[in-house]
């Protein structure tokens, strides 16, 4: 009986979210692409702050999922920069030399890494910057490097009352 009520439960859904006075939505000072919402900030901060600063808004640092997804990520840091700024985004092997995951538990499956990258100079490097020296392209670093971020969570389904 459960199974049968899903595959409703979703018709209603999609049906009210086409109706007027429902959508899907992002926060204010968020950026919503691929079906996701995304918020840069400009604050150094060491990737653990940066990713404890994305958990207090209900977020995790960015997870990438494809190329377009990157470059729209990178898009968005342009428009708010002006500039390929080096950005921390949710990838670490902290947990296990050479296995990459992002800081929302799922597994690395697009990656855009730089040429001999990443090689973990000095045993030390376990996060994840993207547009390293403004290549575009993804290095390691020490987690203790300070640099600004990219958060990125699930849109919100929310009712506009009409008075």
């Amino acid at each position: 009986m459960k199974l049968a009520t899903l595959p409703l439960l979703l018709c209603v859904l999609m049906f009210l979210s086409v109706s007027e006075g429902w959508s899907w939505f992002c926060p204010r000072g968020w950026a919503s692409f691929s079906g996701r919402c995304f918020k840069y900030t400009p604050t150094p901060l060491t990737w653990a702050l940066a990713e404890r600063n994305c958990l207090s808004e209900g977020a995790n640092l960015a997870s990438v999922r494809s190329v377009g997804e990157y470059r729209a990520i990178q898009r968005f840091i342009f428009r708010v920069t002006h500039r390929s700024e080096s950005t921390w985004i949710g990838g670490s092997d902290s947990a296990q030399e050479r296995m990459w995951l992002w800081s929302d538990g799922k597994p690395m499956k697009y990656t855009n890494w730089c040429p001999h990258e990443p090689n973990n100079v000095g045993q030390k490097e376990h996060c994840l910057e993207m547009n390293h020296a403004g290549r575009k392209c993804w290095n390691d670093l020490p987690c203790a490097r300070r640099l600004p971020s990219v958060c990125t969570k699930k849109r919100s389904f929310w009712h506009r009352f009409r008075g």
